[in-house]
């Protein structure tokens, strides 16, 4: 493949050299010859650019999470109504089969990043915080027109519901679920805490 020549381009590169890398051995099994590798440079270009693989390790976490998080923004911002927006807001961080899984499990296999490198973890902290908005959101505007009569504060739901999604996904992850018995707890879980009946099975 040709190279890139200037270094926002080897970055950029770089980064998409080391995603492959981690979906394929996970952050812990890659080393930095798999990324060179898979980048088609020396390890000592590697290096070059990021002197510290977790940092190159934090960038693909950081890209990651734009996407993860731009997809479902435009999801919920395609329906009207905070019924729907919520059932969106729901699909939508469900790991389906093909990209979303796999972003899915790239942010999973990066975990060990998050614990050891400090902007990783920051990165971590406004990604939760970032899909709990959105969520919150949604409750607060079906709460306020009267579609929900939530359980309790919109903020703390909302971390719930972050919650529940990470752990029904390792479940996916490791083959305990499928992503229709997620997305079908999630929406029970949504009747729960909004009192709403739209989202009870079948509905």
């Amino acid at each position: 493949m040709p190279r890139p020549k200037n270094q926002a381009e080897r970055r950029a590169h770089l980064i998409n050299a080391a995603t492959r890398a981690v979906i394929k051995r996970g952050s812990t099994g890659t080393k930095l010859r798999d990324i060179a590798e898979a980048a088609e440079l020396t390890p000592a270009s590697v290096l070059y650019y990021y002197p510290d693989v977790q940092d190159l390790y934090a960038a693909v976490l950081e890209r990651g999470i734009t996407t993860y998080c731009e997809h479902r923004e435009q999801e919920i911002a395609a329906v009207q109504g905070p019924v729907e927006q919520l059932r969106a807001c729901i699909r939508s961080g469900v790991p389906w089969p093909g990209e979303a899984e796999q972003n899915t499990r790239l942010l999973f296999e990066l975990f060990p990043v998050v614990l050891r490198n400090e902007a990783a973890a920051e990165q971590d902290r406004v990604f939760v915080a970032r899909q709990a908005e959105l969520y919150r959101d949604v409750l607060q505007r079906g709460a306020d027109g009267g579609d929900f009569a939530l359980a309790g504060a919109a903020p703390a739901l909302a971390r719930s519901f972050v919650a529940l999604e990470d752990g029904y996904a390792i479940e996916l992850m490791i083959g305990a679920a499928t992503a229709e018995e997620i997305e079908a707890r999630l929406l029970a879980h949504a009747r729960l805490v909004t009192g709403n009946p739209a989202f009870t099975p079948g509905n």
